[in-house]
């Protein structure tokens, strides 16, 4: 049955009608609203920057600085501009890294050896991005080495032999060279015990020759712990050049080399005064070696620890970075002297016979200058 209300009825349902039409869209404005903050909030998360005061460059002094990261801020800038234009901003899951703070995250590193100090330093940056970045920036820094490590040419080598005779009246003399290890995790696998060294510690053997300003100028690495000195020479580019003539002058070694023209080491057993300052002469010239390894440590902590990187390729690349960055040091005035503990002055206990030129070549400067 139709019912019918009468003709005053329609203007009230139609105004219910439209009552609740606006209710609806006000409820829909205030849905919009909310969806658009939350947009706003996930679009901010996602937009976020490492800020200014997350900055080590603005947050630390100078001197803080220097302590943690070894380096000056204006160094740290020069070190930054050699490669800028490799160095663009990793991405860490929306947190856009800056190229500086990547540089300063692998040198956190080198100063620590320990992610997970880096990481607490620098806050919001994850471990696994931290790993990414050292080995990034240690590639670029490795790959600077022919500009930094680099034997002197022949004017260059005649002042380092005056700089060495004047300090220890031993003549000729280019640059000293040494062994020195740098502890490893055990690479494992078949050939896993030959890096296992003489103390029975895991660990790379790195040969380097330094001039008197405790600069590298020539530098090895990747060898086994087991591996002796002599023998890593003996494969080295530096000792074929040498061969060949391609130098002018000597180096000095421990009892640990083969004592050869270009390459002049102690005598076991002096029997005369001229053979007895020989000696003297010689360590206090090849000394230099020693307190550069050192330095080198002493800056880089990372090198005396068990390196937590897993791939010896790179370690190997981390440590010619560190060596790079150990000459930009030298240039800049930022190498510190180590402590009397902190000398390496150990012979390896392998003492190959001298070479017949290698002993004449001895006999004649002690003769003419001893």
């Amino acid at each position: 049955m139709k019912v019918d209300f009468g003709p005053h009825f329609e203007p009230k349902v139609s105004l219910c009608r439209k009552m609740a039409d606006a209710l609806e869209v006000v409820e829909l404005l205030e849905r919009a609203e909310e969806v658009e903050e939350l947009a706003q909030l996930v679009g901010n998360v996602r937009k976020r920057y490492i800020r200014d005061k997350d900055n080590p460059m603005e947050f630390y002094n100078d001197i803080e600085f220097k302590k943690r990261f070894r380096f000056d801020k204006e160094t740290v800038l020069e070190i930054a501009h050699l490669f800028e234009d490799r160095l663009t901003k990793l991405n860490n899951r929306g947190l856009p890294v800056p190229p500086i703070i990547q540089l300063l995250t692998a040198l956190r590193f080198y100063a620590t050896g320990n992610f997970q100090l880096v990481t607490a330093d620098l806050q919001g940056i994850s471990q696994s991005t931290v790993s990414r970045i050292v080995k990034k920036i240690s590639i670029m820094i490795a790959q600077l080495r022919p500009h930094y490590v680099k034997f002197p040419s022949r004017e260059e080598g005649r002042t380092n032999s005056l700089h060495f005779f004047q300090t220890a009246r031993f003549p000729g003399v280019l640059g000293a060279i040494d062994g020195t290890h740098v502890p490893i995790m055990s690479p494992g696998g078949e050939y896993g015990e030959v890096f296992r060294n003489r103390k029975t510690i895991f660990t790379l053997n790195c040969q380097g020759i330094v001039d008197q300003n405790r600069k590298f100028i020539d530098f090895v690495t990747g060898w086994p712990g087991s591996t002796h000195d002599n023998r890593m020479f003996n494969s080295s580019r530096i000792c074929a050049q040498f061969e060949r003539g391609e130098h002018d002058g000597i180096l000095l070694g421990d009892s640990g080399y083969a004592c050869r023209p270009f390459v002049l080491t102690p005598l076991l057993n002096p029997q005369t005064e001229s053979e007895e300052a020989y000696n003297v002469a010689h360590k206090r010239a090849r000394n230099i070696v020693e307190r550069t390894f050192g330095c080198w440590k002493k800056k880089f902590p990372c090198l005396s620890k068990k390196f937590s990187l897993t791939k010896l390729e790179t370690v190997t690349t981390v440590i010619v970075a560190t060596v790079v960055l150990h000459n930009i040091a030298a240039d800049h005035g930022l190498l510190e002297e180590p402590l009397l503990h902190e000398v390496e002055n150990e012979d390896e206990g392998h003492h190959p016979p001298p070479q017949p030129l290698g002993a004449i070549a001895r006999r004649a400067i002690i003769q003419q200058y001893f």
